[in-house]
């Protein structure tokens, strides 16, 4: 074999391992059923903050608790072991990675989606604070 030949070798085994491993990395989206019935596994699960509950915040140990319901309308209690995320009453959408136990859902990451200021609704009412070209 020439030597080009196994340098190509090396390459396409490099390349191949390389997206084996993106996808071994790749989350997977549930509900919080699913994840119950795999409790310990890790899994990302979207839905949106329940309103209706009270959020637990307890600085001294960082411990927030709230309740979520996901995609298929399951509500879970959620704990997450981190500073409250700023304006997180106000999302609208909730990305948490973690695993399900018996007495909930333990979130390790949590991706907020907040309403934002330059959506159609805000131009619509006059309150598009963008700058156009003739400002400039």
């Amino acid at each position: 074999m020439k030597q080009s030949h196994i340098i190509l070798l090396i390459v396409v085994a490099v390349l191949i391992g390389g997206i084996l491993s993106t996808f071994g990395d790749a989350s997977v989206y549930v509900n919080f059923k699913l994840a119950e019935n795999n409790m310990g596994e890790e899994y990302t699960v979207v839905g949106s903050l329940d309103t209706t509950s009270e959020i637990h915040f307890t600085p001294k140990t960082t411990m927030l608790r709230f309740t979520a319901v996901d995609d298929s309308g399951m509500s879970r209690t959620v704990y997450y072991n981190e500073p409250k995320p700023q304006d997180f009453e106000r999302s609208e959408s909730i990305t948490m990675t973690g695993f399900a136990t018996d007495t909930g859902f333990v979130a390790t990451r949590i991706l907020m989606k907040c309403p934002s200021k330059y959506n159609d609704q805000n131009r619509m009412n006059g309150n598009d604070n963008s700058y156009s070209d003739e400002a400039l």
